[in-house]
């Protein structure tokens, strides 16, 4: 008898993965088709979603036209989404990403009840999403909370049915890009 291969959808809050990388591992470049394999292990990878908020063009030209290649980049990659939200200014602080949590939320809610997948694959530290994670496991899916050590999230560990954490030899073998 074969067992079926379980479906898997991956929600990447790109932000946080970004500010968690540089904190755990001091860099951030990172091979998203070969993180995302590893992810999917021996189960069928639907879909990879990556979410972020550009940055404004007029403020920094040259970062923002970096951030528009690796956007780009992610597109090429088979089975990948770029989701974008939006950076919204504040008086006095740095802006603040808004429209992307809740966004990634409503996709775990409503790929769930779709029945798109049956394991969903959230890569962030974000106890935000919790509510959503307790949705969809009514639905009688599996989620799996992606994080690292220095930046677990005790609320996301608690709730989900499987925590992977990725330490530094685990990362170095699947992930860092070779070009450096």
């Amino acid at each position: 008898m074969r067992l079926k291969k379980e479906k898997i959808i991956v929600f990447i809050d790109g932000s946080n993965l970004y500010h968690d990388l540089v904190k755990n591992f001091g860099k951030a470049k990172l091979d998203f088709k070969a993180f995302a394999d590893f992810l999917a292990g021996k189960n069928k990878l639907v879909q990879v979603y990556y979410y972020n908020a550009p940055l404004n063009q007029k403020d920094n030209p040259s970062a923002y036209q970096s951030q528009q290649r690796f956007f780009s980049s992610l597109r090429k990659i088979p089975r990948f989404e770029v989701k974008l939200g939006r950076l919204e200014k504040r008086p006095k602080s740095p802006p603040v990403e808004k429209g992307v949590d809740v966004r990634i939320a409503v996709d775990i809610v409503t790929h769930a009840y779709s029945n798109i997948y049956d394991i969903g694959v959230v890569v962030s530290g974000d106890a935000d999403f919790v509510p959503a994670i307790k949705t969809v496991q009514d639905f009688g899916k599996k989620i799996v909370n992606v994080c690292f050590p220095k930046t677990k999230s005790f609320h996301l560990n608690q709730i989900c049915n499987e925590t992977i954490t990725i330490d530094k030899e685990a990362f170095d073998k699947i992930c860092w890009k070779k070009r450096d």
